[in-house]
């Protein structure tokens, strides 16, 4: 029991050793840096856009080694606090608006939507509805009496039987308003039977996260080399690993006008062979709608999504390959120019303090831990920060490999936790055997 004992406090001591030793952040242990160009004489609030080759340098997908440090004047070389921030809306989610006072006026599709108290730049409706053209009209009522605030009028489109897409979004300015007014002029499309169109095609509306916050992008990579596999189109692009892609986009001939809708298909697979169960996938479309409506009143029907948002490679721990497949179908293969991949835009930000110093953005330093700093918790993003840049990636001039300073308990923890189950075996066996010689001494022949 002694040695049990024993085995558990060095396990338990071993372990307090491990977490309170963190490594400590310095220069000379980095492996990759940037220097950080400012304006001359700027103080203040700066970010600087960080790319593609920080994430496939740095010693993990979530960018923990990242450090900012900055040389004063004097010669220091001085930690500096930093937050990193990621382009995006505030809200990540849809809401649903409450659909009130549904039904119909001269043929109309008539109804009241109850708003989410937040900005909103979108409206979603839930139409149980096929090969359909409509005309959305949006009002916002002022009160009895008093004339409504036109938001505009909008097309929507069912055109699934000439397999083409469909939109029932309505692009509004930024609004609040508490509650819209909405008239659907709906008909059928071109060359397809009437059906019902009436109010129980309303199933619900949902409210999209505002474009207020509008994510912005930075390129990854792209390529233009592109070969016909049966009726698929394809294109490979190498990744390094750790880097998200978070956004695929197509580029078309300019010449090209025809209407089209194509699924593609894109896939991530790791270079290393031995990781290919971290394989991801995921699916989309991209879509062409442009054609005249009947009506001098009528602006033509326009409609167009040539990107698809996706969460591909971030996990992967090696270097990747990216095949994105566009199905054709029966039909002539898009005149694809480029197929970009992209990741929202992250930055790095912090407080440019003191004159005549430079800082430096260095990373590639896998013993570092995720930094803890008061100014990412009461960091507050300013509208119009000062524009800072990074210059290219070089390798750490004064870097110094980092010397294992732990002991050899702590580098092989594994070997206490094997001694601890031992003794627990040995023991286990003990007691078990005596056990059964007490049993054998209780009993008395007959």
């Amino acid at each position: 029991m002694k040695v049990l004992l024993t085995l558990a406090a060095a396990l338990l001591l071993q372990t307090a050793s491990v977490s309170s030793n963190d490594p400590i952040a310095e220069p000379q242990h980095f492996r990759f840096a940037r220097t950080v160009t400012l304006p001359a004489g700027a103080t203040g609030q700066t970010c600087a856009v960080l790319d593609a080759t920080v994430f496939a340098h740095a010693a993990s997908e979530s960018l923990n080694d990242l450090r900012l440090f900055t040389h004063s004047p004097s010669g220091a070389e001085i930690e500096t606090p930093f937050v990193l921030t990621e382009s995006g809306p505030q809200r990540d989610h849809d809401e649903p608006a409450t659909v009130q006072n549904l039904g119909s006026h001269n043929g109309d599709v008539v109804f009241d939507l109850a708003m989410p108290a937040r900005p909103y730049t979108a409206v979603v409706l839930d139409l149980a509805a096929k090969d359909f053209l409509a005309t959305a009209h949006v009002t916002v009522s002022n009160g009895v009496g008093k004339p409504a605030t036109d938001l505009g009028a909008f097309t929507l489109f069912d055109l699934a039987t000439q397999h083409l897409s469909r939109s029932t979004s309505l692009p509004l300015q930024e609004s609040t308003f508490p509650s819209l007014h909405i008239e659907l002029h709906l008909t059928s499309a071109p060359n397809t039977p009437a059906h019902n169109l009436g109010p129980t095609i309303v199933h619900g509306v949902s409210v999209p996260p505002s474009r207020e916050a509008q994510t912005l992008y930075t390129a990854i990579s792209s390529t233009n080399m592109f070969q016909q596999r049966g009726r698929q189109t394809l294109a490979t692009i190498h990744v390094p690993a750790h880097v998200p892609i978070e956004r695929v986009t197509f580029a078309l001939d300019p010449r090209f006008s025809k209407n089209f809708l194509r699924e593609v298909k894109i896939t991530a697979t790791p270079d290393d062979s031995t990781d290919q169960a971290a394989a991801e996938s995921m699916a989309g479309e991209i879509s062409r709608v442009t054609m005249p409506q009947s009506g001098s009143d009528q602006s033509p029907l326009e409609n167009q999504q040539l990107s698809i948002d996706t969460a591909l490679a971030a996990d992967l721990r090696t270097p990747a390959t990216i095949e994105v497949s566009v199905n054709n179908g029966d039909d002539t293969p898009l005149p694809i120019t480029s197929i970009t991949l992209a990741m929202r835009q992250r930055k790095v930000c912090f407080e440019a303090t003191s004159i005549g110093s430079s800082s430096a953005l260095l990373y590639g330093d896998a013993s570092l831990h995720a930094p803890a700093y008061d100014y990412a918790n009461l960091f507050v993003a300013q509208p119009n920060p000062i524009p800072s840049t990074l210059t290219a990636e070089t390798k750490n001039p004064s870097f110094v490999p980092r010397r294992d300073t732990r002991t050899y308990a702590e580098r092989h923890p594994e070997l206490l936790w094997i001694g601890l189950l031992t003794a627990i075996g040995i023991l286990g066996s003990i007691a078990l055997r005596g056990a059964r010689r007490q049993s054998g001494h209780g009993h008395v022949p007959r």
